[in-house]
């Protein structure tokens, strides 16, 4: 795969001729806000649900499928190349499955604290892959703005972070959240040159689908819900979270630099934790509105530019 930049420039900066109008990255970025606000209120929807983690990481695939069938319907109108499940496709899907399978192994053997720090380190294994393996280097800005992001997503925690050595196993897993979910990134960017938005997000979810029906298959008693609010909640996964928020988010990647869209996830933090606050009663303090504004002023610094 080539690199959409040239080697020696930074993917957060965008020469003139060479990338995208302002117009085209703002849409993107107003793509990639919304998709971070659907993203981030996943948490209460996988609170509401009366499934276990895995079955409910299935349903919000599953269920999302329909939607992300009409949306392709529509993008694919007058195209007669419609292609299918490429490489970066399939790979995109099982990157997807393996960051929401270690995220919920880590949430049941390490504290939550602990799982969502670790799973915010996504953005360090974009810039590495995009380093060792695009060749793209990183902008001074970009790294500052990664540091202030990285700095209010420990503040969002706070005090709740913990070094136990019996929880060693479940930090692990957490980590490999973040790199799965870093790799997941480069995949959708390399599969947006073939593929629409839409037709991208549904083949993924496709994959995704199958690999944690598996494991819910494996490892939760039961699959189906047994309540309404259950079946609302999964429901609500699958068209908000996942058809909407990865969706937009396909959408960013097929204008924005895949490093600073990484920068997503600590967007999701700052909106999980004020829908935790106005639907679920959880207080916010000081450090914490303190740290969602330095994640806001990080993602401002690391935009992209035009020299």
């Amino acid at each position: 795969m080539t690199s959409p930049v040239p080697d020696n420039a930074a993917p957060s900066e965008i020469r003139p001729g060479q990338g995208p109008s302002a117009s085209g990255r703002g849409a993107a970025f107003v793509a990639l806000l919304m998709g971070a606000t659907a993203l981030g209120v996943s948490p209460v929807f996988v609170r509401l649900a009366d499934v276990g983690p895995f079955a409910s990481a299935f349903w919000r695939t599953a269920l999302a499928m329909p939607v992300l069938y009409l949306w392709m319907t529509f993008e694919d109108r007058g195209r007669p190349d419609r292609p299918g499940f490429t490489l970066p496709v399939v790979l995109a899907g099982i990157f997807f499955a393996g960051d929401l399978f270690f995220w919920h192994l880590s949430i049941l053997k390490t504290t939550i604290a602990n799982s969502t720090f670790l799973a915010t380190t996504a953005p360090l294994w974009v810039i590495l892959v995009a380093w060792f393996w695009f060749r793209e280097a990183t902008s001074r800005w970009t790294l500052i703005g990664l540091a202030l992001c990285l700095a209010g997503g420990a503040a969002l925690i706070g005090n709740s972070l913990q070094i136990d050595t019996s929880r060693l196993l479940g930090d692990a897993y957490g980590a490999a959240t973040g790199v799965f979910f870093g790799l997941y990134f480069h995949a959708v960017r390399a599969g947006r040159r073939t593929h629409g938005a839409a037709r991208l997000t549904f083949h993924a979810s496709v994959v995704t689908s199958l690999c944690l029906l598996l494991v819910a298959l494996v490892m939760e008693p039961r699959i189906l819900p047994h309540s309404l609010q259950g079946w609302l909640a999964v429901l609500a996964l699958g068209v908000v979270t996942q058809a909407a928020g990865q969706g937009l988010l396909s959408v960013a990647l097929g204008t924005l630099p895949p490093v600073f869209s990484s920068l997503v996830i600590f967007l999701e933090a700052v909106i999980a934790a004020i829908f935790a606050w106005l639907a679920l009663g959880e207080a916010l303090t000081a450090v914490q509105v303190a740290g969602g504004v330095a994640i806001m002023v990080g993602i401002w610094v690391a935009r992209p530019r035009t020299p």
